[in-house]
C-alpha cells in the first residue's frame, strides 16, 4: 500500500491567516499548489465574532448564504463579506466587525469539493444535489426535507467517516455531527454549537452507519424537516491527508498525554470530548503558540496552544495544547477539554505535509 494518496495536501486544503482593512482586498494561498476553494471556514481571531461558513454549492457574493457553526440560526445573507473564491484564495468587501474589520485578524480554513460543479444523485431514497471531491474525501450535499425517514447520497464512493449537518431554513436547529469513531451505536451524534457530550437519539441516523454511497436520516427536523433545506459536509479518510479517529485521555500533568499517530504532519486538528460536556477546539498551525502578551508568536515550533471553539466566538487563547509533529500530534495538556484521565476524545485532522510520500520520501523535520 502507498505511504499515502496525496502528496501535496495543499491542493486540497489550506489555511490562510489575514488582516482585516474594512475595504475589499485579495486573499492569497501561499501552499505549494493553487487552491480555489469551494468550502471556507472563517473566524475572527482577535475580536469575538461568530465563525462563517460558506460553500461555493450555496454560493457567495450577493446572492450567497452563510452558516454560523457557533449558532443555531439559519444560514443569513453573505452581503459583502466573501466576494469570490479565487484561483488561489478568495476575495473578501468592506465586510463588518466580524469579516474584515481594519487591524484586526482573521484565519480562513478552505477544502476543495468539485470546483463548484454539482450533479444530482439518487443513490438515497431522497434525491440530494452533491458536489465532491473523491481524491481528497469530501462532499458538499444539499437536499430538501421530506419529513420521513431516508437516506441521502453523498458521491464519495467510500464511507465517510464524518457528517457534519446543519437545516438552512425554517425554525433554527442544532448541527448534528456524526463521527464514526466517536459512536458507540448508529444513533449517536454531537452537536457542532455547543459543549454537550455525545447523545443517543433512537432512529437519529436512520439506525445505519454511512455506505460507500448514501448516510442516513431520520424525520427529526435537525435532519429532515419537511419542504426545507439542509446541507452536509461529508468527510472520508485519505491516507496521509486526512485522519478522523479517537483517543484517551491519561490526565497527565507534565506535557506526557496522549500520541496520536496521523501519518502526516498537522496543519488543522480539531478536538472534542465526547463523553461530558466541553468545547470543540481548533488548533491550526499557523497560529501557533501564544506570547506572554497574549498575541500569537506563529509556528515556532511543534507546540500549538494559540487555539479557537468552534461552538463559542471566543477570540484565540489558550484552549489546550499539543505538538504538531511529523507523523501525529502529541497532546501536552492535562486540560479537560483534551486530557482529562479516562476522558473519551474525537479529533479531525488534516495535513500540511504526508509523514512519507507516495515514491517513499520522507518528509522533512521541523
Amino acid at each position: 500500500m502507498a505511504y499515502t494518496t496525496i502528496d501535496d495536501p495543499s491542493a486540497h486544503f489550506q489555511t490562510a491567516t489575514w488582516s482585516g482593512n474594512a475595504s475589499t482586498q485579495d486573499i492569497t494561498n501561499d501552499g505549494n499548489s493553487d487552491l480555489k476553494p469551494d468550502f471556507t471556514w472563517t473566524k475572527p481571531r482577535g475580536i469575538a465574532f461568530g465563525h462563517k461558513l460558506m460553500d461555493s454549492t450555496r454560493g457567495i457574493g450577493s446572492s450567497g448564504k452563510f452558516l454560523f457553526s457557533d449558532a443555531s440560526n439559519a444560514e443569513a445573507d453573505i452581503d459583502d463579506y466573501m466576494m469570490t473564491f479565487n484561483t488561489d484564495g478568495f476575495s473578501v468587501g468592506a465586510g463588518d466587525a466580524g469579516f474584515n474589520a481594519s487591524n484586526d485578524t482573521y484565519v480562513t480554513w478552505q477544502w476543495k469539493a468539485g470546483g463548484g460543479t454539482t450533479a444530482s444523485n439518487t443513490d438515497g431514497t431522497i434525491t440530494s444535489t452533491v458536489q465532491a471531491n473523491t481524491t481528497a474525501g469530501f462532499s458538499i450535499v444539499t437536499w430538501t426535507g421530506t419529513g420521513s425517514a431516508g437516506t441521502i447520497g453523498h458521491g464519495l464512493g467510500v464511507a465517510p467517516k464524518v457528517v457534519i449537518v446543519k437545516a438552512r431554513t425554517g425554525v433554527a436547529t442544532s448541527w448534528a455531527v456524526f463521527h464514526k469513531d466517536g459512536s458507540t451505536s448508529d444513533d449517536d451524534t454531537l452537536v457542532l454549537q455547543t459543549t454537550a457530550a455525545k447523545a443517543t437519539y433512537a432512529g437519529f441516523w436512520n439506525n445505519q452507519y454511512p455506505s460507500s454511497s448514501v448516510f442516513g436520516i431520520s424525520n427529526d427536523i435537525w435532519l429532515n424537516g419537511n419542504t426545507e433545506n439542509f446541507v452536509a459536509y461529508c468527510f472520508a479518510e485519505k491516507q496521509g491527508y486526512s485522519k478522523f479517529g479517537k483517543y484517551t485521555g491519561n490526565g497527565d500533568s507534565g506535557g506526557n498525554g496522549p500520541f496520536v499517530y496521523t501519518g502526516f504532519t498537522p496543519s488543522f486538528v480539531i478536538i472534542k470530548r465526547t463523553d461530558a460536556a466541553n468545547d470543540w477546539i481548533m488548533h491550526t498551525y499557523k497560529l501557533g503558540t501564544k506570547a506572554s502578551s497574549g498575541s500569537e508568536k506563529g509556528n515556532v515550533g511543534n507546540l500549538n496552544n494559540a487555539a479557537l471553539r468552534a461552538n463559542e466566538t471566543s477570540v484565540v487563547d489558550d484552549w489546550g495544547a499539543i505538538d504538531m509533529l511529523s507523523n501525529g500530534f502529541k497532546i501536552r495538556t492535562n486540560a479537560a477539554s483534551e486530557n482529562t484521565s479516562g476522558g473519551s476524545y474525537i479529533y479531525m485532522a488534516f495535513a500540511e505535509s504526508p509523514f512519507v510520500t507516495s515514491t517513499g520520501i520522507p518528509t522533512t523535520a521541523r
